[in-house]
């Protein structure tokens, strides 16, 4: 017995639409409970993985796959984003051009468990962690 592509590409797509629900409800979290006021970054990078709750359980509901080359698209800008979060926050050199002049700098941890875990690097992780999931639906 054969099963076809599709039926495979609801996986992908209930893994990506699990890790931006906890992506949505970390940053929530920290900013809601934790009470920690989110950077200009943070907020870009809101605004790219918010959307994705709704976008792929929308998808996954109605079992419609051909959406992945827009998931991918607003998955890579905020993942863009991420890593220039990321460098800003552990390359020293890079508090030289960092955008976030008012309010709370963007250079600053939070979060920091290990050493190397920062908000910014758990976004990151999230955004790969869907493009990998994405990437892999077949047509």
């Amino acid at each position: 017995m054969r099963t076809s592509n599709s039926n495979y590409n609801v996986y992908f797509y209930a893994a990506a639409w699990m890790v931006a629900i906890t992506a949505t409800l970390g940053s929530l979290f920290y900013s809601e409970v934790m009470n920690f006021i989110p950077c200009s970054l943070c907020w870009y990078q809101r605004i790219f993985m918010y959307p994705l709750v709704l976008i792929l359980g929308i998808a996954i509901y109605h079992n419609e796959y051909s959406i992945k080359k827009y998931i991918l698209a607003v998955s890579f800008i905020g993942w863009l984003i991420a890593l220039y979060h990321v460098l800003l926050q552990k390359i020293p050199a890079m508090k030289a051009i960092e955008p976030c002049k008012q309010g709370v700098p963007c250079s600053v941890d939070y979060v920091n468990y290990l050493g190397f875990i920062t908000i910014p690097m758990m976004s990151l992780t999230a955004f790969t962690l869907i493009i990998i999931s994405i990437w892999l639906v077949k047509k």
